[in-house]
């Protein structure tokens, strides 16, 4: 039944800020939404592969409490992408092998939602399974 994951639905109170930030990682517009003023109100970006981050203008979003806790996006090159992003002006942090067994680089995007970057490695646990130890507490 299942295929994937269509698409995370994002708010932002600056949509051109927000494009922006994900074009850096190399999403780019699908299509837009407008209202009957032709207003543009959201749009979707496209990883290329079936799989989206839909954006809707809100005038809520921001203040570092995103309405989602955080997403991962995989790529294919932590390196690159952290270059990238500090080319272009954003805060990232730096490599780090994860206790899954990836290398990742986390930042913000403009809305202050958490993003992680994460590049798979042959014994990544998204990839192998397993149990990952971590110091969570709810």
């Amino acid at each position: 039944m299942k295929t994937g994951l269509a698409h995370v639905c994002i708010e932002s109170r600056d949509l051109e800020a927000t494009e922006k930030f994900y074009r850096v990682l190399g999403l780019e517009r699908q299509f837009e939404f407008r209202n009957k003023k032709n207003e543009l109100v959201g749009f979707y970006l496209a990883f290329g592969n079936g799989t989206y981050i839909e954006v809707i203008k809100s005038t809520k979003a921001g203040g570092g409490d995103g309405v989602v806790r955080h997403f991962a996006m995989e790529v294919d090159n932590v390196d690159e992408a952290y270059s990238e992003l500090v080319k272009a002006g954003y805060d990232a942090t730096k490599k780090e092998f994860a206790g899954d067994h990836n290398w990742m680089v986390t930042c913000h995007d403009p809305n202050g939602i958490f993003i992680e970057l994460q590049q798979y490695t042959v014994e990544s646990m998204q990839r192998v399974g397993g149990v990952c130890e971590v110091d969570y507490r709810p």
